[in-house]
């Protein structure tokens, strides 16, 4: 790791790259208040797949921002160019290949243990991405403060088959697995995105196909549209799968991804895995009271994922984006790259007067449903529209203020007990004034409906009461994640979600809905930056600057919250 981070630094100082991996901040002084925007009118969400087209584009000046840049020839080239801004950083990111352990062979867990046997990350990481990602094994990235290494099998095609043959595997006359009760291993098809798409997520797919045929199990790349694919992981029909988190600083995302209560249709345990020990473990994960007891409970968890291997940890891949640099305002730390809100907010040209931004976007955008919607590319442009209560500071993934200004957390007996007051002045994109009833709302009607993408963060609350912008949530019981599970969630209008009939079939881009100025805008209403105007599918998402925000002040809204104190 310690070399790897040097050649990180070395490289990012030679070539004038914006941030560097491996950092550590003790402190931080950051102020959302500094920032004053949207400075741009409009912003495009450009649906642009093709890896070579998006950098011609950049180049061209007809994309401004580009995120995910994942080839070291692109980063290479882009970073000895005076027109491009580029910026690097340690992320969240985890890429796996998940088996769906509900039927067979994928149910047997020492087939998935051989598996990982013969998974090359350190080359496949090496070949793919140079020094921008890094091998992993464990069930957690390295930048997690959470993130410890675990013990893995011993690598290799004779290590694994010999443990498949210790435990009565054995092989048919053509060299493919049987299983112990006679029962051959069926073909086995690794769904992953179109190499158009995903290139890196194709080839792992390849590789794994390859790796498997090493032991015995017949195996092929399965490529298909994203959205497809989706579709089916969540209805559960799929053999393998590539997939990616973007995970967060907190550990208790691995509860919805390994727990057996979130193997349900759109929920997060995508393999299904079901261990009664590693539920316990999860459990003691997500309800630890203090920061203590979440550790020893995320190191029993980690050892026994990395024992049952519901998905195979192949690498933690950096955040690296890139940005013309004939835009004034461009935010990076050493945590977050260019491609982030507060570069958003602040952006504007350096000469000239208004245009719009053009911001990449490499898979198409279909339906924009915050209830429903769970990939990556649909949140950029919903975080663009929905705003928190409390937000994570760029500088050290501390909690800091956002709707709302302040919070309290105290306990009474065996309860949690949140307060969030909220920043008076505060309005949705439509002109109507955002009130605490709005988060109280919000959060009841994901709990009565057990909406599976939030409904991990909202099944304990006990109460809520409001009182002028002050919210009051009592949970039922005791966790160190409480705040922030509550403190991070999405909020939305109670005036919209309560028209809403179907909250599944729910295509707010599709019903209109007017503003108090007479303006028409669809049911996608928030109180972020940007309002979101139309689509075009496989094109483009046109958004256009929300006169509302609470940072279009700058430091004069931060007066004017201080004033009406």
């Amino acid at each position: 790791m310690l070399k790897r981070i040097r050649i990180g630094v070395l490289f990012c100082a030679f070539f004038g790259i914006v941030g560097f991996c491996g950092a550590v901040f003790a402190g931080s002084s950051f102020d959302i208040f500094a920032f004053e925007g949207p400075k741009t009118k409009d912003l495009y969400y450009i649906t642009m797949p093709d890896t070579d087209s998006q950098l011609l584009a950049l180049l061209a000046g007809k994309l401004d921002v580009l995120s995910d840049i994942y080839r070291p020839k692109d980063v290479e080239r882009l970073a000895q160019l005076e027109s491009v801004k580029v910026s690097v950083a340690q992320s969240f990111h985890g890429f796996y290949v998940t088996f769906n352990t509900r039927k067979f062979p994928w149910d047997q867990t020492v087939l998935r243990q051989a598996a990982s046997q013969v998974v090359e990350r350190e080359r496949w990481t090496q070949d793919l991405f140079s020094h921008y990602s890094e091998p992993v094994s464990s069930f957690l990235p390295p930048l997690s403060p959470y993130y410890e290494s675990v013990e893995t099998f011993p690598a290799g095609v004779e290590a694994a088959r010999k443990r498949l043959a210790d435990a009565g595997w054995t092989w048919n006359r053509e060299g493919w697995l049987v299983a112990p009760d006679g029962r051959e291993a069926p073909v086995t098809k690794i769904l992953c995105p179109p190499s158009t798409v995903a290139a890196t997520s194709a080839e792992i797919a390849l590789r794994m196909a390859k790796a498997l045929i090493s032991i015995g199990v017949r195996a092929e790349a399965d490529l298909m549209d994203f959205q497809s694919l989706l579709e089916r992981v969540h209805n559960q029909d799929f053999d393998a799968c590539t997939n990616a988190w973007s995970m967060s600083r907190d550990p208790d995302n691995l509860f919805s991804f390994y727990h057996s209560s979130n193997d349900v249709k759109y929920g997060y345990n995508l393999s299904g895995i079901a261990d009664p020990q590693l539920d316990a473990a999860l459990y003691d994960l997500r309800y630890a009271p203090d920061e203590a007891r979440a550790r020893e409970a995320i190191s029993r968890a980690l050892k026994l994922l990395s024992e049952l291997m519901p998905a195979i940890p192949i690498y933690s891949r950096y955040s690296i984006s890139a940005a013309r640099a004939d835009w004034d305002g461009l935010f990076v730390t050493n945590r977050v790259t260019i491609d982030n809100l507060f570069t958003l907010i602040s952006m504007s040209p350096k000469q000239g007067g208004q245009r719009p931004i053009y911001w990449n976007i490499p898979e198409e955008i279909r339906v924009l449903n915050p209830l429903t919607s769970s990939t990556a590319y649909d949140w950029t442009v919903l975080s663009t529209i929905y705003d928190t209560l409390i937000s994570v500071n760029p500088e050290n993934f501390e909690d800091m203020p956002w709707l709302a200004e302040s919070w309290g957390i105290h306990t009474e007996g065996e309860k949690t007990v949140l307060t969030f007051t909220l920043r008076p002045g505060l309005k949705w994109q439509d002109g109507r004034p955002l009130t605490a009833e709005d988060a109280a709302y919000t959060l009841q009607f994901i709990k009565a409906r057990e909406i599976p993408r939030f409904y991990e963060r909202v099944k304990d609350i006990e109460s809520i009461t409001v009182e002028k912008q002050t919210l009051r949530v009592v949970m039922a019981n005791t966790s160190f994640w409480h705040l922030r599970n509550i403190g991070g969630m999405p909020i939305l209008p109670k005036h919209i979600l309560e028209n809403v009939p179907d909250w599944q079939a729910w295509q707010p881009t599709n019903r209109s809905h007017a503003a108090l100025d007479g303006a028409t805008l669809t049911e996608l209403v928030g109180t972020g930056p940007f309002i979101f105007r139309k689509s075009r599918t496989g094109e483009y998402v046109h958004m256009s600057k929300n006169e509302y925000y609470f940072l279009s002040g700058g430091r004069s809204a931060r007066n004017n919250t201080e004033d009406a104190q």
